[in-house]
């Protein structure tokens, strides 16, 4: 347990003094008793009666700590229900990911596991589908309807060149549709000096007036997230550390997958063989700038284990939250039970 106002604690110490003066109001009134025998009155009470007389003030005393506690806020990790109620998968789509080092290749894999991933999610969660390679596209905006999401993932066609900041980027935009985010505004470092992302920015003219954006804390966007699956590493496009800097700056998680086993593997394509593997060091770089996470799947079966862990992450998720409120209402349960007891046990209040 964490506390906002820990500097509150201090009142903690009435709680002993409290308690002192109880211990010597008790000793000074049985001082001024007069009573030819103190014994007799003892064994009139019993050993009952006498316990039962402090329980109020005890009571109270412990009622005084809660609300003290209460006073300097605490916190606690709490498992709640997720507040994510959109997720964007971006999707590569590049040539290798006809490799068939994963059975019976990349792609058919990682749409089974997508495809379950999707069917996982509660109703009430919008799912949108962003496919890259190198261009990135919206393969389908965010949606309830489950039927669209997977005729989407369905359809996907490997092409050349692998795009991961247009992925990210593109993902941006379909959740922040009025922002006005361009890829063509991300520069380009290293691979192919062009950068062929179509949808940039999405369903916005050209000259898209973009909207001042005051940054936010990393991973502080609550109502949504991306999910980015590749099996390579960037040969085109945005730099995908800039990209992922875009995303933690409007608190957007990126979840990071590489995907193929750690040797990599060879995709035949138009008669051409390609060898890929992934970028890790990048794929946990966009993870950590966006206070995401990176998995690594070699196999179908580990990427639908990745999915299910998302997925349960997504339903139910811990997060350090306040209990005030809790603490609050356990400290009034208290005093007022004390009370209750007080005049139940003696007609009055302790």
């Amino acid at each position: 347990m964490n506390f906002l106002w820990p500097h509150a604690l201090w009142l903690l110490l009435l709680v002993p003094a409290l308690a002192g003066a109880y211990v010597w109001m008790l000793r000074r009134k049985k001082a001024g008793v007069r009573y030819a025998s103190l014994m007799l009155i003892r064994d009139a009470l019993g050993p009952t009666q006498r316990f039962r007389r402090h329980v109020p003030p005890l009571m109270f005393l412990i009622g005084l700590m809660a609300a003290i506690i209460a006073i300097a806020r605490p916190t606690a990790i709490v498992t709640l229900p997720s507040e994510q109620r959109t997720i964007i998968m971006a999707m590569d789509v590049s040539l290798s990911m006809k490799a068939t080092d994963v059975e019976p290749n990349r792609l058919a894999a990682a749409q089974a596991a997508a495809k379950a991933f999707v069917m996982d999610q509660p109703k009430d969660v919008k799912i949108g589908i962003v496919e890259f390679a190198g261009t990135a596209s919206v393969a389908q905006p965010p949606t309830y309807n489950r039927e669209d999401v997977i005729a989407a993932i369905d359809r996907f066609e490997v092409q050349r060149h692998t795009a991961i900041g247009s992925g990210i980027i593109v993902s941006l935009a379909t959740l922040f549709p009025d922002q006005g985010i361009e890829v063509s505004s991300v520069r380009t470092r290293g691979g192919s000096s062009r950068d062929s992302t179509r949808s940039a920015p999405i369903d916005k003219p050209t000259n898209t007036e973009k909207v001042p954006l005051a940054p936010v804390a990393p991973g502080s966007y609550s109502s949504a997230a991306i999910i980015l699956l590749t099996d390579g590493r960037r040969t085109t496009g945005p730099d995908p550390m800039d990209a992922a800097r875009m995303a933690a700056d409007r608190g957007v998680r990126v979840y990071t997958v590489g995907f193929g086993t750690a040797e990599g593997g060879l995709a035949g394509y138009e008669g051409m063989s390609i060898y890929m593997r992934f970028d890790e060091e990048t794929l946990r770089g966009i993870a950590e700038i966006t206070n995401g996470e990176f998995f690594y799947a070699s196999t179908g079966h580990d990427l639908r284990k990745i999915y299910e862990r998302l997925n349960s992450k997504f339903v139910l998720e811990k997060k350090e939250t306040e209990i005030t409120s809790i603490t609050t209402a356990l400290a009034a349960v208290l005093v007022m039970v004390a009370a209750g007891l007080s005049v139940l046990w003696f007609s009055r209040v302790a």
